[in-house]
C-alpha cells in the first residue's frame, strides 16, 4: 500500500518540495513518451490524468461510448500505470473514459484490471461513482436548489428522470479514497483541478497554491510556449509552486501561464470549485529561468455548502447531416431564404415528424453574430442541414427531398434551370447516429458530497 508523506523541507530556496506530476490532458489520445520518462525521473509524489470532459457535447455522455480510441485508450492506461507502480506512487485518474458516469467508468476499471493481469501489477483500486439519482434532481429542482449554468431550458421532471446524470466530484471524494488505502483512484466525473489538489490538501498544504497548481497542470503543457500535451510537473511548497514541463522545448512563462487563467473560465480571476473558490486577482508570476516560472499569491474562500455541477444528456433522436456547398453568388445571396422555401416544400411533400437546422459555413456557421448585411457577400459558402427525427429512416428521408428541391430551387438572378450546389460526398445525406442534447448543465448546493460519490475497493 502506498504511503504519503509530506517531503520534510518546504522552503522555496531549500529542500524538496512536493512534486505532482501531470501525465496527459486527456488519456486516451497518446502520450508523449520522451517527456512522460523524464517527469518519472524526476521521482514525483504522484500521478495525475485526466481522462475526460464536458467538451465532446452530450453524446458520450448519453450513451456511454468512450470518445477515444480503445486500443490507445488502453495503451496510455498502461503506461500511467506501470509508471506510478514502478515508483510505487498513487495514481489519480478522473472522469473515467469521456464522461465519468456508470458505463465510462466500468469500461475503464475492466481495461486497468486487464493490465493489472497482464503486468502482474498488485494494489489497492479505488472507483467513485458520479451518477446522481433522478429523483434526487427532480427534489432540488422543486425546492429550488438547481440553478442553471447559462442559458439553458428548465428540465421538466419528466425530462429529468429520462436522461443520464452525473455531478462533478472535488477533492473531498479522492480524499476518501486515498485514506481508505488505495494506490490507484479512477473517479467518475470529476473536477479536472481535484485530482491534483486532493494529495496536497491531505498533506496540509495551502488550497489556494495546490487548486492553482492543479487548475494550470491539469492540461499538461498547453500552459507552455508553444503549448502542447507533454508531461509537466508542478513543484509545490508553502509559498508557491513552480511548473517544469518535461518537453525542453516547451516554455512556462509568466505571460503563458498568467494567461492560462483564460482557460475554460468566464472570469479568470474566479474559478468555483465543489468546496470553495479559488480567488486569483493577488497571484503573481515571476522567471525561474527561460524554461521554469513560478506562482504565488492566489487565495482560496471555502463555501458554507458545497456546490455540485450537474451534467445531463437526453436523447433527442436519430440524427442525419445533408452536406453541400456553393460558389453562386445568386444562390448565395438569397441562400437564408432559398433555406426557407426549400424547408417548406420538404414538409408538405414529406408529412413526417422531424426538426432541420441549417447552418451556412462562410456566412453564419462558426460566428455568434450575425454578417452585416451591407457587407459583401463571401465567395462561396458550406451548408450543412442537420435533420433530427425519431427514426433513422425519417432523418435520412426527409434530407433526400430537401436535398433534391435545394438542387433544383428556382430563384431570383438564376441563370441555369439547376446545379444550384455541388457535394463534396455521395451520398450527401450522411446518417450521423443518435442526436442527444443537454437536458441538465447546473449548480446544486448539498450538504453530504460523500453521499453523493460512493466509493468501491478491490484488491488486485
Amino acid at each position: 500500500m502506498t504511503t504519503l508523506q509530506r517531503p520534510p523541507d518546504q522552503s522555496p530556496s531549500g529542500g524538496r518540495p512536493l512534486v505532482a506530476m501531470a501525465a496527459s490532458g486527456q488519456l486516451g489520445y497518446g502520450i508523449p513518451l520522451l517527456a512522460f520518462e523524464a517527469g518519472l525521473a524526476r521521482e514525483p509524489n504522484f500521478i495525475g490524468c485526466d481522462m475526460g470532459s464536458i467538451d465532446p457535447g452530450p453524446y458520450y455522455l448519453g450513451t456511454g461510448r468512450m470518445s477515444t480510441d480503445l486500443d490507445m485508450t488502453r495503451s496510455d492506461l498502461r503506461l500511467v500505470l506501470r509508471g506510478a507502480r514502478r515508483l510505487d506512487i498513487p495514481l489519480l485518474i478522473g472522469t473515467a473514459g469521456t464522461a465519468g458516469a456508470a458505463p465510462h467508468l466500468e469500461a475503464t476499471l475492466e481495461l486497468i484490471r486487464e493490465i493489472a493481469c497482464d503486468e502482474r501489477l498488485h494494489f489497492r483500486l479505488a472507483s467513485i461513482r458520479a451518477d446522481l439519482d433522478p429523483a434526487v434532481v427532480i427534489g432540488a429542482q422543486v425546492i429550488g436548489n438547481l440553478i442553471p449554468l447559462g442559458r439553458i431550458a428548465k428540465p421538466s421532471a419528466h425530462e429529468i428522470s429520462r436522461s443520464r446524470i452525473v455531478g462533478q466530484m472535488g477533492v473531498e471524494a479522492f480524499i476518501r479514497a486515498l485514506e481508505g488505502g488505495a494506490d490507484v483512484v479512477i473517479a467518475g466525473r470529476a473536477c479536472d483541478t481535484a485530482i491534483f489538489a486532493a494529495i496536497p490538501k491531505m498533506l496540509g498544504y495551502p488550497m489556494a497554491l495546490a487548486m492553482h497548481m492543479a487548475k494550470i497542470i491539469e492540461c499538461t503543457s498547453l500552459c507552455c510556449v508553444p503549448g502542447g500535451r507533454d508531461t509537466i510537473l508542478g513543484y509545490l511548497d508553502h509559498e508557491g509552486f513552480v511548473l517544469d514541463s518535461m518537453n525542453p522545448e516547451r516554455h512556462a512563462t509568466p505571460t503563458s501561464v498568467a494567461a492560462h487563467s483564460l482557460y475554460e473560465q468566464a472570469d479568470p480571476f474566479s474559478v468555483a470549485e465543489p468546496e470553495g473558490v479559488l480567488r486569483l486577482e493577488g497571484a503573481g508570476y515571476q522567471v525561474v529561468d527561460a524554461h521554469r516560472t513560478r506562482a504565488w499569491g492566489a487565495t482560496w474562500e471555502t463555501v458554507s455548502r458545497a456546490r455540485v455541477k450537474v451534467e445531463g444528456a437526453l436523447k433527442e433522436g436519430e440524427r442525419a447531416v445533408l452536406l453541400a456547398g456553393s460558389a453562386d453568388p445568386q444562390f448565395i445571396g438569397n441562400v437564408r431564404e432559398i433555406l426557407r422555401i426549400v424547408e417548406a416544400t420538404t414538409r408538405d411533400l414529406f408529412p413526417h415528424n422531424f426538426r432541420l437546422f441549417p447552418r451556412i459555413y462562410g456566412a453564419d456557421g462558426v460566428s455568434l453574430w450575425q454578417r452585416n448585411r451591407d457587407s459583401e457577400c463571401p465567395k462561396e459558402v458550406f451548408v450543412l442541414v442537420e435533420c433530427i427525427a425519431t427514426d433513422r429512416s425519417t432523418a435520412v428521408g426527409a434530407l433526400t427531398v430537401f436535398k433534391q428541391y435545394l438542387l433544383h430551387h428556382g430563384f431570383l438572378g438564376r441563370l441555369s434551370t439547376g446545379g444550384n450546389i455541388a457535394f463534396p460526398l455521395t451520398p450527401p445525406e450522411l446518417v450521423a447516429g443518435a442526436a442527444y442534447r443537454f437536458s441538465l448543465y447546473h449548480l446544486m448546493e448539498v450538504d453530504d458530497l460523500a453521499e453523493l460519490f460512493p466509493i468501491v475497493f478491490e484488491e488486485l
